[in-house]
């Protein structure tokens, strides 16, 4: 199936803010989640919060909606929504408070929202996102493993559906930016060779595999560059986030594996590049700060004040490249595997990894036991072509089966 991210036609009219857009946000307590509200708080003119959505987190969602005031909040567990209904009451807050997965699909879908950010991390995001999509609302994607789990479903349902998507992962963003706003059905037609990810390396892309081998949670979770929550971040220091964001670049851009290189770049200043095939190679540069992508999202296709710094190309000095080393950082290579293999292996390969990413924060497992579990899962399990949502969510379930029966023999 031919898959675009956008098509010839325009995707907002430069008279897109002549109303007040309303905007939910799946996934409000979350890192994407406050920077969001962060940039919308620049410009109160333009966005409405219309609905906040978290998963247990009462005590931020009680501070949101105090000074957002948005029509529902929804959270994902019961108990987490019963106590936020109550707190809200007692401060005669008027936001309407709802729980459960339906509850996050109908407000994704709703019929008075313009604008939806996605940004609920894991498996948990792909039912709201499909939504949105069916809704035909404007999509600023920040959740990997929708694309991951269900790219050829959810990017029919955006076609169907008639959706805006808009990547908000820089590299995918910085690929958006620098590609021809006239889309044609695959990149040779519009004289791409290839994108080209960048990839800052995590904290330990120095690191001996011995060290490695020795990697605690607390020092994973220290990024150099960026602010993510603790599986984002984690899967950065795996490089599992660039295996990801690879099967991600196939979907958005309909950019084969062979198409699709990751180059490291300490510095993060460069987030990702389009190699033409005349030579050229546009880049999209800018300080390490999820606001930028996440303005152009919301302003697309005007620009939007972020809250972010200049760039100072002078103080920095240097810019650092480096390939990928796929010995020290075998999860790039299985998630370029299961692109390959096709149909369900990249959902299973992403089951696999949240699995693997909560036993290595509990310190069950090893740093470098991650790709290991993973790969002995997805190598014995069977893959099939995709057929439907439900069919993904059977895969799902029976992969983080399979992962558990290989903690419970590996831990």
């Amino acid at each position: 199936m031919d898959h675009t991210l956008i098509d010839s036609k325009p995707v907002m009219s430069n008279l897109a803010f002549e109303t007040v857009q309303n905007v939910a946000i799946l996934g409000a307590t979350g890192t994407i989640g406050i920077q969001t509200l962060d940039v919308i708080s620049q410009h109160p003119e333009r966005f409405n919060v219309f609905a906040l959505t978290a998963n247990n987190n009462v005590k931020s969602m009680i501070s949101l909606c105090q000074q957002y005031t948005p029509k529902y909040a929804v959270m994902l567990q019961e108990q987490a929504a019963l106590a936020l209904h109550a707190a809200l009451k007692a401060v005669n807050a008027s936001t309407i408070v709802l729980h459960g997965e339906q509850a996050l699909a109908e407000i994704a879908g709703h019929i008075e929202v313009d604008t939806v950010m996605a940004a609920i991390v894991g498996a948990a995001g792909l039912h709201p996102a499909m939504a949105a999509a069916r809704s035909g609302k404007r999509i600023l994607l920040a959740n990997k493993e929708t694309l991951v789990m269900a790219g050829s479903l959810f990017m029919r349902a955006v076609e169907e559906g008639g959706a805006t998507l808009l990547p908000i992962d820089s590299e995918h963003n910085a690929i958006f930016q620098v590609m021809p706003r006239q889309r044609a059905k695959n990149l040779v037609d519009m004289g791409i060779k290839r994108v080209l990810l960048t990839a800052s390396g995590g904290p330990f892309r120095n690191a001996s595999l011995d060290d490695m081998r020795a990697v605690t949670p607390e020092q994973a979770l220290n990024h150099p560059n960026w602010v993510m929550g603790p599986k984002i971040t984690i899967d950065s220091a795996t490089m599992m986030n660039k295996g990801l964001e690879v099967i991600e670049a196939h979907w958005l851009f309909n950019a084969s594996a062979d198409q699709i290189d990751v180059v490291v770049h300490p510095q993060s200043v460069i987030h990702s590049m389009v190699e033409y095939s005349d030579g050229s190679v546009l880049a999209q540069l800018g300080n390490p700060d999820m606001r930028t992508p996440i303005a152009y999202g919301l302003g697309f296709p005007n620009r939007l004040e972020s809250g972010v710094s200049s760039l100072d190309l002078i103080k920095i000095g240097r810019l650092d490249f480096s390939a990928p080393d796929f010995s020290r950082f075998p999860c790039l290579r299985l998630a370029y595997d299961a692109l390959k293999a096709g149909g369900t292996a990249p959902a299973i390969l992403n089951a696999v990894n949240e699995i693997a990413v909560e036993a290595f924060l509990a310190e069950r497992i090893g740093f470098m036991d991650i790709p290991i579990m993973i790969e002995s899962v997805l190598t014995t399990s069977g893959i099939e072509d995709v057929a439907s949502i439900a069919q993904l969510a059977e895969v799902d379930a029976e992969a983080r089966r399979a992962a558990n029966i290989w903690l419970k023999n590996h831990a």
